[in-house]
């Protein structure tokens, strides 16, 4: 008796580079897996460190505690602040109630504090694009006193602000947006306001960026593009809208491998793969394997630009135990 073979159907998958992690979500990670070295368990974490569940759950085990605001931390064990940013008035409490607190706000983050700190003190009404109740949005506004900054989030938005001072005005963005939606904000924003200070250097991330250029290079060939990210990432969800408007003919925000529905490759014969800057490695490794088992999958990587950044993690983190790992 013979077996026939049956073949399995073929498909290309088209994988992002860059893609996952950002030096900013890698610093952020490394802070907190070092402070429970340091330390021991518990570290408390104000706020998700990074917006991934899988980051989440893995420091969880290590012996992270994850809290929304500081007054539910002890004050004798250390807290670490999230990569998206906090307030000023959040280290000013940690320091009244003698705390030792790790900052792993962004560096690039960090610079758009600066930028609109800047700004503030030379008198500017600052406008921020963002998206509202986002927590690097909060931390952002939460700089300078309240009042001084406002948020602009689309171009209706930009339509019916009235600033006191229409001749002294900036503006900064939430570094994880879409490129093309902001510029066509700012763009907004200049029309009405010609004499707006621009950001001495684009405030969205060169991560960021980066990972939206390899998806527009992959979605104007994929039938199906899949982002691996939660669904609380502003950088992933993105992705899925800029593959969209790049040509995908369809695009899904997915956690992991589990969450995909097999019919979206009905007639799929390209995979467009990519992961948001908080999603780990082994997630992407994952999806492949999943399509490796039902499809003759072949694997191309498009490279649109190489990262090779990496940002210092803080003095407290390194001085004890640094040895060299």
């Amino acid at each position: 008796m013979s077996h026939v073979q049956i073949q399995s159907p073929k498909l290309t998958i088209l994988l992002a580079a860059p893609r996952g992690f950002c030096a900013g979500v890698d610093r952020a990670i490394q802070i907190v897996e070092r402070a429970i070295e340091k330390w021991g368990p518990p570290v408390y974490v104000r706020h998700e460190i990074v917006h991934n569940v899988h980051v989440v759950e893995r420091l969880k085990r290590l012996g992270a505690v994850f809290v929304e605001e500081l007054d539910e931390c002890p004050s004798d064990r250390p807290v670490v602040f999230s990569a998206h940013g906090v307030p000023k008035s959040v280290p000013q409490e940690a320091q009244r109630r003698d705390m030792i607190y790790l900052d792993a706000t962004c560096p690039l983050v960090s610079k758009v504090h600066v930028e609109a700190q800047r700004h503030f003190d030379a008198g500017r009404e600052i406008v921020l694009i963002g998206h509202a109740g986002h927590p690097e949005v909060i931390g952002t506004m939460g700089q300078l006193p309240q009042g001084a900054v406002t948020l602009v989030e689309d171009l209706d938005d930009v339509a019916e602000f009235a600033p006191k001072n229409p001749h002294n005005m900036a503006f900064v963005t939430q570094t994880t947006l879409s490129v093309d939606d902001t510029a066509e904000i700012v763009a907004a924003l200049q029309a009405k306001f010609p004499t707006i200070s621009p950001p001495h250097k684009e405030d969205i991330c060169y991560a960021t960026t980066n990972r939206q250029e390899a998806v527009k290079a992959l979605s104007r060939q994929a039938d199906l593009l899949l982002v691996i990210g939660s669904k609380t990432s502003s950088n992933s969800i993105r992705l899925v809208e800029v593959g969209r408007r790049a040509g995908a003919k369809a695009a899904h925000l997915i956690d992991d491998a589990n969450d995909i529905e097999w019919s979206w490759f009905n007639g799929v014969e390209t995979l467009g793969l990519t992961a948001g800057a908080s999603a780990p490695e082994d997630l992407v490794a994952s999806v492949i394997e999943a399509c490796q088992a039902r499809f003759a999958v072949s694997l191309q990587e498009v490279i649109v630009s190489r990262e090779d950044v990496i940002f210092k993690l803080p003095r407290a983190v390194t001085e004890v135990q640094d040895d060299g790992s």
